[in-house]
């Protein structure tokens, strides 16, 4: 596959909270900081390039983190494409607080989660944040607190819509009772299935589904494997089939395989070129969810 025949507008549209569209297949910049998700990127120039590249392949739907960093990745998008095409949307989060590199602590008092909204304003340079998501519900304070304050950041028109982060089906409804949520990000892929109920619930109610870590094929990627038989059938890379699959799995979802390389950044978009078979895709699942079962 060549890295210029595709274009992330190859992977379908979805309307976040029902009025921005954005290209389905996006990027995760978790990976454009230092090792641990902790202080600068070991190579900034190519974390540079690989940002002003997303414009160019089609990808207009950005998702990071006040946490990355923390704030490196915020400040490196600015860096990188301020001003900001008018199609692009960027998604950011907060709710959790580094220490250390690899350490997360949920925080969820409405006055740290306000501080860190109009922290996220200044970082990414902009007036409104497009979409931001809970982290994590911090669990030593009332859920309905933290909800509450979401609903206020976007009465403040601090934010134009809001998601959530690592939850159930029961914590989405109990948010919307608050706000209408835009998004769900839970981490799914071909071998991880902890989620296909939320992944479900949010096809049904139309809210995107960010899937963090969407690449992942565990054994499946190994010789003689299933996934080892497509990806020599249609030619491209088994985290490339994996992509493809999870794609195809609902229109809701919204995956943001993240690089800190210009070159990984175009073999994963070139994924949009892979239309798996119904066959081939359920074949994939069959085996997928086997892989899962036997890893729980």
């Amino acid at each position: 596959m060549t890295d210029t025949a595709f274009n992330a507008s190859r992977s379908g549209t979805f309307r976040i909270g029902g009025d921005l569209k954005i290209n389905r297949l996006g990027f995760g910049a978790m990976r454009i900081t230092g090792p641990g998700i902790w202080g600068p990127p070991a190579d900034h120039d190519e974390a540079v390039r690989t940002l002003k590249r997303l414009p160019e392949l089609g990808v207009n739907f950005i998702d990071t983190a006040d946490s990355y960093g923390p704030d490196v990745s915020e400040w490196l998008i600015r860096e990188a494409l301020h001003p900001y095409p008018k199609e692009l949307v960027i998604a950011t989060k907060g709710g959790l607080t580094r220490s250390s590199p690899d350490i997360w602590k949920p925080v969820g008092r409405p006055e740290y989660l306000l501080q860190q909204v109009h922290k996220s304003l200044r970082n990414l340079g902009v007036e409104q944040i497009d979409l931001w998501q809970l982290h994590r519900i911090d669990p030593k304070v009332p859920a309905d607190e933290q909800f509450d304050a979401v609903r206020s950041f976007i009465d403040q028109k601090l934010i134009r819509h809001a998601g959530l982060s690592e939850v159930s089906v029961e914590d989405i409804k109990a948010a919307s009772k608050f706000f209408d949520v835009a998004t769900v990000q839970n981490r799914y892929n071909l071998v991880d299935r902890t989620s296909e109920d939320i992944l479900d619930y949010c096809t049904g109610q139309n809210i995107g589904f960010i899937p963090w870590f969407p690449l992942a094929a565990g054994d499946l990627a190994k010789p003689g494997s299933i996934l080892d038989t497509m990806t020599k059938k249609y030619g491209a890379h088994p985290s490339q089939i994996a992509l493809a699959w999870v794609l195809k799995r609902s229109p809701v979802m919204l995956p943001i395989p993240g690089t800190s390389k210009v070159a990984h950044l175009e073999q994963n978009i070139a994924a949009v070129g892979i239309a798996l078979s119904d066959e081939d895709f359920a074949a994939l699942d069959v085996e997928g969810r086997k892989a899962f079962h036997a890893a729980s």
